[in-house]
């Protein structure tokens, strides 16, 4: 197996993260994914990675429920935190050296982002997993991914999802005949209002130009098969 891409930035759901508990960390989803990214690790690839906080908090979800926007975001900033923590545990256990820089400064559990500190990381072997979003409120993780990209000059963005293994013409748990599309365009991704990301997300890949790849992570062997160039999910771009 040989890698197609050089540098990319893999997003992680979050959510995920809780397996069947539904909310918290499984030990046991978390060892498997540190499997699977060991093995695209093992192609070679300069592998940045970027993961939600979904199994911990959804800042939209809690503000719509009463709780303030900008606590909520800050928040599930922090909820991303420790995801990432638990991540770089898993991928240290696994053998991979591996550095987290947060958008937040806690100086005593990880480095502060800095972009030209992250692309030494990478061009060192190591996996760099960025933490805290943008830092700001009202943006996602999605937004975050694709923003450090574009900064450590990625190729592509990886998009894994959790259980929504490409992008849809409509939702595909509600409307049993929505259509997946094997690739869709920025503008039409934006006309359509196409909701399996974030918009704003969307419209920074087109600006940089910057592929994604949308696909299902909790299929095991999906990062390996998208790194190394297979045909799944959907190519935005």
């Amino acid at each position: 197996m040989k890698a197609v891409f050089g540098r990319v930035v893999l997003k992680l759901s979050g959510e995920a993260l809780a397996g069947e508990n539904g909310f918290g960390i499984s030990p046991g989803v978390l060892r498997g994914l540190a499997r699977e990214i060991r093995e695209v690790h093992s192609l070679s690839v300069q592998l940045g990675v970027v993961i939600g906080g979904g199994n911990v908090i959804r800042g939209v979800q809690a503000a719509a429920e009463g709780l303030d926007r900008t606590s909520a975001d800050y928040m599930g900033m922090m909820a991303s935190v420790i995801n990432a923590l638990a991540l770089q545990d898993a991928l240290e256990t696994e053998g991979i050296s591996t550095r987290v820089l947060t958008a937040l400064e806690i100086k005593q559990v990880a480095e502060p982002y800095i972009r030209r500190r992250a692309v030494r990381h990478l061009e060192k072997n190591r996996i760099v997993i960025f933490a805290a979003g943008t830092g700001n409120p009202y943006f996602s993780t999605d937004t975050a991914a694709v923003l450090r990209a574009a900064e450590i000059d990625a190729e592509i963005v990886l998009m894994a999802k959790h259980g929504v293994d490409g992008v849809y013409d409509a939702d595909p748990r509600l409307d049993p005949n929505a259509k997946r599309y094997d690739e869709v365009t920025f503008d039409e991704a934006l006309r359509k209002n196409l909701r399996v990301m974030d918009q704003t997300a969307i419209a920074l890949c087109r600006e940089n130009k910057l592929p994604m790849i949308v696909f299902d992570m909790n299929l095991s062997g999906n990062i390996r098969k998208v790194v190394t160039g297979e045909k799944i999910g959907t190519r935005v771009g």
